[in-house]
């Protein structure tokens, strides 16, 4: 099972790269959007908490 979760890292890292790679300009769209989606995220756990809050 950690021999499994090692090689999925790997093929993760080298995709990743690969990615960088060939695309750049794809790639800082993609980590744009995750990093949108994420602040998205955030501001809609902070509205939650305050209204259960007020």
């Amino acid at each position: 099972m950690a021999q499994t979760k090692k090689i999925a890292g790997y093929v993760l890292v080298v995709f990743v790269l690969y990615t960088i790679i060939n695309s750049p300009e794809r790639a800082a769209d993609l980590v744009q959007i995750g990093f949108e989606g994420i602040s998205s995220a955030a501001q809609g756990v902070g509205r939650f908490m305050t209204s259960l809050v007020n």
